[in-house]
């Protein structure tokens, strides 16, 4: 027998590297100018919608960042975090995601929006089992306009010379990059996850989802003093509401009257008693928001 040619199919096959090791970003560098506030402060049942963001995506991964602009280094709520300051030029999220690649070019960036309320265990549990490696970026179908999720995605480290390349030719929306590129689109299995929260009336709606659709919500009387009496225009008012804690009624009213003050900053008494921040509220109430007092 004569030896002859190594069949196709038992030539020894190259093994495919190991893939990427995936750290988390949530980008918080955004203006919120159709929130008019900035969103990653927004309060659901007792914490931001960036504690939130954060505290989800360190459930899956060794390492989460926050992206930010260089202006928003120093602000208290960012500052808590390990963070990625934009270091390429421009604007959006795009430079977000280039900045986190440029920061750690050996890791995948599971990227996600901070304004994402509904953002679940099993999104992002589906989107990292079902992550493609070998693509540019690994990214959910929207249930609402079939277009690829950019903020809800892993993005590999082959995407930054992509992205690179794809900015300097004017390119701005990572969507579109998306498209372009070739990335593996998922089909969402909880397909409310991707529903972001981009103006007070939304915010409003998501505040009542929380507490559950068939909620009639309840009268609560709100006592304002100082400067939140300024703001608000009025020194009480009976008000019907959704929110179950002192924590989301402030979130509440704050987006409402455009309080300045933050939760740190004030003490909260139901019922002319102190209370926690998280104390459950009922119907007829009385709450009063305590702002510091000049000398006090």
């Amino acid at each position: 027998m004569t030896d002859g040619p190594t069949p196709a199919s038992d030539a020894p096959r190259t093994p495919r590297p190991p893939a990427a090791p995936v750290f988390g970003l949530v980008l918080a560098g955004g203006l919120s100018s159709r929130m008019q506030r900035d969103k990653a402060a927004i309060e659901y049942q007792g914490r931001s919608q960036l504690e939130r963001a954060v505290e989800l995506a360190a459930k899956y991964l060794p390492e989460v960042f926050v992206s930010v602009r260089a202006g928003q280094a120093a602000d208290p709520s960012r500052a808590r975090y390990p963070l990625i300051v934009d270091s390429v030029p421009g604007e959006g999220p795009i430079v977000g995601i280039r900045s986190a690649l440029a920061a750690r070019p050996d890791v995948a960036w599971l990227v996600l929006a901070c304004d994402l309320p509904f953002l679940s265990d099993a999104a992002l549990s589906q989107l990292l089992a079902e992550r493609d490696p070998t693509a540019s970026a690994t990214a959910f179908r929207s249930a609402h306009d079939g277009l690829p999720e950019p903020l809800c995605a892993i993005w590999e480290p082959k995407a930054a010379a992509e992205l690179a390349a794809y900015q300097a030719a004017e390119g701005r929306c990572p969507r579109k990059f998306l498209i372009r590129h070739g990335a593996k689109i998922l089909e969402p299995r909880d397909r409310r996850a991707l529903d972001n929260i981009n103006t007070p009336d939304e915010y409003h709606e998501a505040l009542r989802s929380f507490d559950g659709e068939a909620s009639t919500g309840m009268q609560l009387k709100i006592q304002y003093y100082a400067l939140m009496r300024e703001q608000a225009g009025r020194s009480d008012e009976t008000l019907e509401t959704t929110a179950s804690t002192p924590a989301d009624l402030y979130s509440e009213l704050k987006a409402r009257y455009g309080f300045t003050l933050s939760r740190e900053q004030l003490k909260v008494a139901v019922n002319s008693e102190f209370a926690a921040w998280s104390h459950k509220l009922a119907a007829g109430d009385s709450v009063v928001f305590i702002p510091p007092v000049a000398g006090g």
